[in-house]
C-alpha cells in the first residue's frame, strides 16, 4: 500500500503554503500579535481558496475533497500560526451561511475555554456567563464558558494537524538557529546535546505525522484520539526544545519560538485534551481485551 501523498495532494499542500507565505508571513504574524484582531481580508482570501469549503460537495459550491486533504491544509495553517477559529468555521461550512466563503467567522463553545467570542459573527453553543481571560497566546483571545465538551473526532483531528504543522516549523527554527549560532568557535549544532534535541524533535514529529495521516484516512475516533495525543506532545515538547536551543534569545519578544509554544499549550486543551484522549484510548483497549 502506498502511503505517499499524491501529486494533487502535494500540490494542494504547496499551494496553501504559498498562499500563507504571501498573505501571512512574519510581518503579518507580528502585526496580528500587536493588533489582537482577526484579519477579515485574510479570512475571505482563505474562503476564496476553498479552505473552509474544502470538504463540501461540488454541487454545493465546495471543492469536493476529503478529510486527508483537509488535514494537509490545516497542517500548513498550524505551521504559519494562522490565528482564528479555523476548525469551527471549517466544520460550519454548509450549515452556517457565509462560513464556506469566509464571509462569516464561526466559533463554537466546546469545553471550559472558547476562543474568538468577540470576533465571531456566529457562535455555536451557550455563551451565558462567559468571562474574558488573559490568554497565554496573544493570537488566541479566550473566554471561560460553562460549556461541556462534546467530542467531535474531525475537530480533534484538524487541531492535531495544526499541532503537527507547528511541530514541523519549530524543527526548522531549531535547525536554522543551531547552524547559525556559534559558540567556542563552531556552530552549536555541532554539539552532541543540541543534535540529540533536534533528533528527538524530528522523531516525535514524524511519529505524530504518521498517526495524523493514518487517522485522516480511517476517520476512526480511537485513532484520532491517539493522533491528537501524539501531535500535542510533538508541538509542546518540540517548542520547548526549540526554546532551549535558542537559549535566552528564545524568551525575547522578537523571537517566534514562544508564539509556537503558547499556541501549542492552548490548542492542546481544545477539542480534546490529553486526559480525554487517554480515556478514549483506554476504553478502546479495554473493549479489545474483552473481545
Amino acid at each position: 500500500m502506498d502511503f505517499q501523498l499524491t501529486a494533487d495532494q502535494s500540490a494542494l499542500k504547496a499551494g496553501m503554503r504559498e498562499l500563507l507565505e504571501a498573505r501571512f508571513g512574519r510581518e503579518a504574524l507580528r502585526a496580528a500579535v500587536d493588533r489582537s484582531a482577526l484579519d477579515r481580508s485574510l479570512w475571505r482570501a482563505l474562503g476564496d481558496a476553498g479552505f473552509f469549503a474544502l470538504r463540501l460537495p461540488e454541487r454545493e459550491g465546495g471543492v469536493g475533497l476529503g478529510l486527508p486533504e483537509a488535514v494537509l491544509v490545516f497542517e500548513e495553517a498550524g505551521r504559519a500560526l494562522l490565528p482564528g477559529p479555523l476548525v469551527a468555521t471549517h466544520l460550519a461550512a454548509g450549515t452556517v451561511a457565509g462560513a464556506a466563503g469566509g464571509e462569516t467567522v464561526v466559533t463554537r463553545v466546546d469545553g471550559p475555554l472558547t476562543g474568538w467570542l468577540d470576533e465571531a459573527d456566529h457562535v455555536q453553543g451557550d455563551t451565558e456567563g462567559a468571562v474574558p481571560l488573559r490568554s497565554v497566546d496573544p493570537l488566541t483571545p479566550l473566554h471561560r464558558t460553562r460549556g461541556t465538551r462534546t467530542y467531535v473526532p474531525e475537530a480533534a483531528l484538524l487541531a492535531a494537524a495544526e499541532q503537527l504543522g507547528s511541530a514541523s516549523r519549530t524543527i526548522e527554527l531549531a535547525v536554522q538557529h543551531a547552524k547559525g549560532r556559534e559558540q567556542f568557535g563552531q556552530p552549536i549544532g555541532a554539539f552532541q546535546a543540541v543534535k540529540h534535541l533536534c533528533a528527538d524533535m524530528l522523531v516525535r514529529t514524524e511519529v505524530a505525522r504518521a498517526a495524523v495521516y493514518a487517522a485522516a484516512v480511517t476517520a476512526d475516533p480511537d485513532e484520532i484520539a491517539g493522533a491528537k495525543l501524539l501531535a500535542d506532545e510533538a508541538a509542546v515538547r518540540g517548542a520547548r526544545d526549540c526554546l532551549q536551543i535558542h537559549g535566552g534569545m528564545g524568551f525575547t519578544w522578537e523571537a517566534d519560538v514562544h508564539l509556537h509554544l503558547k499556541r501549542a499549550w492552548v490548542r492542546a486543551g481544545q477539542w480534546q485534551s490529553a486526559d480525554e484522549a487517554a480515556e478514549v484510548l483506554a476504553g478502546a483497549l479495554g473493549a479489545a481485551a474483552r473481545r
